[in-house]
């Protein structure tokens, strides 16, 4: 496995805030933060709108059609990158994504909210990866684990604010502004990295087709990951039949968008490939149930249980931070085990409270755990992704990651979804543990797949 050639930023010093960077770092990671934002914001948004709009019907498809979308986008930039650089697909994933979002503030009905939502979509796949390989071309070594530092903390901070800033605005003006207030953000930020993105221009073309068998690939696993979605919400036959085709499309197509040997753990970047999909599966699999439980097991108010998202949060944040920091004691490698171990940890600890003699506290405390696993291994994992890439190779990589992070986040959500409401009218305890003991067996299978990430 080869190790990409240092970008010509490398000579100089600096961090990422310094005059030759700042600009570019500020506008990556406002958009990133606007785009984590605006999904968080939505979902808070979401049931209003439907009753407004009469669209109930197709509420699980306003969810599951932008994350289709999305994994085609994610193919399409990765290619489009390799082969032109990675300031067009950039470009072209705002446009969509601001286009998207203007589409469902002014939407009529229900039908075009949705249509809007899978351009949206569609932008965000297609300027997340080009983002990836920004950093690549742009910034020396030294520098990535402070930049992916900082694009997790854009992702974490809104988790913290989002839904209550969106509440607020749901409350108290309409729900349009939901949409229409990241594109008045969202203009500027992009601006602003102008400047720094005309490096990123200077690339050296390759002839190569942008919608290849790889892009019809990634179609098919997006229909299959829409039918998980839109299946995981439906009852009866339907809900059965839906998943099972959906399943089936995902593990026939998923797979040959992936690097060969992700599946066997192979050594260097399969594996690192393999532990994004685990590490997301098992973190945000686990996640969605944990409020569940507290409310209606515990007795706790929503507030309250939203405290235990915030305080992982929080430690998510913290381990970002410190993993941005230079001079680590310690291998990539090791990192990430000790970074699943705390996943399996906080997952196990979260378990016990549902014994009513376990005080809520230890819960909360124990999911802390959890954000501080995926803080550590996030950003080690992308910064192993483009080490591990050539520069010829950054888009197709680091598609292949957050490929395996949106498919295997998708599948497991789906299946547990599913498990969970197939069992909980029987046995609710028993419905919990097969909830959570689903992310934390792929927990402790991403143990070993941390061991394999070194080449």
């Amino acid at each position: 496995m080869t190790t990409l050639a240092e970008p010509t930023a490398s000579t100089e010093t600096g961090g990422v805030l310094s005059p030759q960077y700042r600009a570019l770092t500020v506008g990556m990671v406002a958009l990133i933060t606007l785009v984590a934002f605006e999904s968080l914001a939505v979902a808070t948004a979401m049931p209003t709108v439907a009753q407004a709009l009469d669209g109930l019907s197709l509420y699980a498809l306003a969810f599951g059609g932008p994350l289709a979308s999305g994994v085609v986008a994610m193919v399409v930039s990765g290619t489009w990158s390799d082969l032109k650089g990675p300031a067009r697909p950039l470009w072209h994933g705002t446009a969509w994504f601001l286009g998207g979002l203007l589409i469902a503030g002014f939407a009529p009905t229900m039908e075009v909210l949705v249509v809007g939502r899978i351009i949206q979509g569609y932008g965000s796949g297609l300027l997340t990866v080009a983002l990836y390989v920004v950093v690549g071309q742009l910034y020396p070594a030294r520098l990535r684990p402070k930049i992916f530092a900082a694009f997790a903390t854009g992702w974490v901070v809104p988790s913290l604010v989002g839904p209550a800033i969106a509440g607020l605005i749901v409350e108290h003006t309409s729900w349009r502004f939901v949409f229409l207030a990241v594109p008045a953000l969202a203009v500027p930020a992009a601006l602003v990295m102008r400047p720094g993105l005309a490096r990123a221009g200077e690339h050296e073309a390759r002839q190569g087709k942008l919608w290849d068998k790889r892009a019809m690939w990634a179609v098919a696993a997006a229909v299959g990951v829409g039918l998980l979605h839109y299946g995981g919400q439906q009852r009866g036959v339907l809900q059965v039949a839906l998943l099972v085709i959906g399943l089936a499309g995902v593990i026939a197509f998923g797979p040959r968008l992936l690097p060969a040997g992700t599946f066997v753990f192979g050594r260097g970047l399969p594996s690192v490939v393999a532990l994004r999909g685990l590490v997301a599966a098992s973190g945000f699999g686990a996640e969605v149930f944990l409020p569940l439980m507290l409310t209606r097991e515990r007795g706790l108010s929503p507030a309250l249980a939203g405290l235990v998202l915030t305080v992982s949060a929080l430690s998510w944040t913290a381990a970002s931070w410190y993993r941005g920091r230079p001079n680590q004691p310690f291998s990539h490698s090791v990192f990430l085990q000790g970074g699943m171990v705390l996943i399996v940890l906080g997952i196990v600890t979260a378990t016990l409270t549902l014994n009513p003699h376990v005080p809520v506290l230890v819960g909360i405390l124990g999911w802390s755990l959890t954000g501080l696993g995926m803080g550590t291994v996030f950003p080690t994992l992308s910064v192993l992704t483009l080490e591990y890439s050539e520069r010829d190779e950054q888009g197709a990589n680091s598609s292949a990651a957050q490929l395996s992070d949106s498919l295997s986040t998708a599948t497991v959500l789906a299946i547990g979804g599913s498990l969970f409401a197939a069992i909980e009218p029987h046995s609710d305890i028993t419905a919990y543990v097969v909830a959570f003991g689903l992310p934390a067996l792929l927990a402790l299978i991403g143990v070993q797949a941390g061991r394999r990430t070194t080449p």
